[in-house]
């Protein structure tokens, strides 16, 4: 059947996770004609906008319940449990990412053994299950390694980098039996970048342009689209990962690849996000169809948005943590009045230190330009 012809009744979107995503999924899904439902963690998130249902998702009646009134499930986050996602399956409910791509996004020694499986450039790395095995894995990788809980991490959570195998044993003394953690060889690398590309159920694969992103305390602070200096080696070598990676993992939706660029110029996967992610932010203004719209498309198996850029350059400034007195909204009419060009987003959460209150998307001609206009109009929630 042609899928650009015929009618079409409303789908049911239903997104587990009631965060800043969610939220930003509420406005295209509108333009899209989508019905979005969320189950939120508890009152007050967010996406509490489009919040139906408020609940523990890792409870499968919980979840059962929210994916009855549904056509397809997608999430905020990626930390629904296995079991929980199975039985959504065997249900007979999409799932997009379903749980057979989830599970490489859950679990980071999972992910890096079936990247190594596809040839996916990645850095050395083991499974270490006490101090003496990431001893060795030091001394075979240059003196230094970084050491991940394979699970639950995220900006910067869960990762540290050691020089002696004992400066984890906390971490290996939690450990339950058979369990490892993540041992990776310490990078020398000129930069991170960041690789987005979304996939349709159908198999239909668009890619984003390369971008640059800066991370400050393990946070992302800034991402510049495209990223700048690039050789068309390296966007060639990028777009090239992120579809190998999408088609072998069996992606649906939004999939974020994370990325080094080396000293000696390799590129080399760090981490996946199965999702809308930090590094496509600045797609909201700065691409024909933003993340946030492509993700519900994907998970829809509706015709993919084209990824064109809208200007030469984009760049998308965090909000971290917010005023350290008063409230986030008390600083708008002085940074609208101030910067009529950036767009201000901001996620309905309160101020914290380190804490991703909101982000600045700012499109130009000149890259200093806009790098200038969009930290200056961030600053203003400072």
């Amino acid at each position: 059947m042609d899928p650009t012809k015929g009618a079409r009744m409303t789908v049911r979107i239903g997104v587990i996770g009631g965060g800043q995503l969610a939220r930003m999924m509420i406005a295209p899904a509108v333009e899209l004609g989508l019905d979005l439902r969320v189950l939120a963690e508890d009152e007050g998130m967010a996406a509490q906008l489009a919040a139906t249902a408020v609940g523990d998702y890792r409870d499968l009646d919980t979840v059962r319940a929210f994916a009855a009134d549904v056509d397809v499930i997608t999430f905020d986050h990626e930390h629904v449990p296995q079991d929980v996602l199975r039985a959504l399956v065997a249900d007979g409910v999409q799932v997009h990412p379903g749980p057979d791509a989830l599970q490489y996004a859950q679990d980071k020694l999972v992910m890096r053994a079936r990247l190594a499986e596809l040839g996916v450039p990645q850095p050395e790395w083991a499974a270490v299950c006490d101090a003496a095995e990431l001893q060795a894995f030091i001394d075979e990788n240059g003196g230094a390694a970084v050491v991940k809980t394979p699970r639950g991490g995220y900006d910067g959570k869960g990762v540290r980098v050691v020089r002696a195998g004992s400066e984890a044993e906390d971490w290996f003394s939690t450990l339950s039996d058979g369990d490892a953690l993540l041992a990776e060889e310490l990078v020398s690398f000129t930069r991170e970048l960041a690789q987005q590309v979304a996939r349709r159920p159908s198999g239909d694969i668009v890619a984003y342009p390369l971008v640059e992103t800066v991370q400050r305390d393990g946070v992302c602070a800034e991402v510049i689209a495209p990223a700048p200096g690039t050789t068309d080696r390296h966007v060639l070598v990028a777009e090239r990962i992120g579809r190998q990676i999408a088609e072998g993992l069996g992606v649906t939706g939004m999939l974020a690849v994370e990325l080094f660029e080396t000293d000696d110029e390799r590129i080399l996967v760090n981490e996946l996000a199965m999702r809308p992610h930090n590094s496509g932010h600045w797609s909201q203004e700065g691409a024909v169809t933003g993340q946030f719209e492509q993700h519900l498309r994907a998970v829809a198996d509706l015709p993919l948005g084209s990824t064109r850029p809208r200007a030469p350059w984009s760049v998308m400034v965090n909000i971290l943590g917010g005023p350290t007195e008063g409230a986030l909204e008390d600083r708008f009419t002085q940074a609208l009045a101030e910067h009529p060009e950036a767009k201000v987003h901001t996620y309905g959460k309160a101020p914290r230190p380190g804490r991703k209150v909101g982000h600045v998307n700012v499109t130009g001609d000149d890259l200093d330009d806009v790098v200038y206009t969009a930290r200056a109009a961030a600053d203003e929630f400072l």
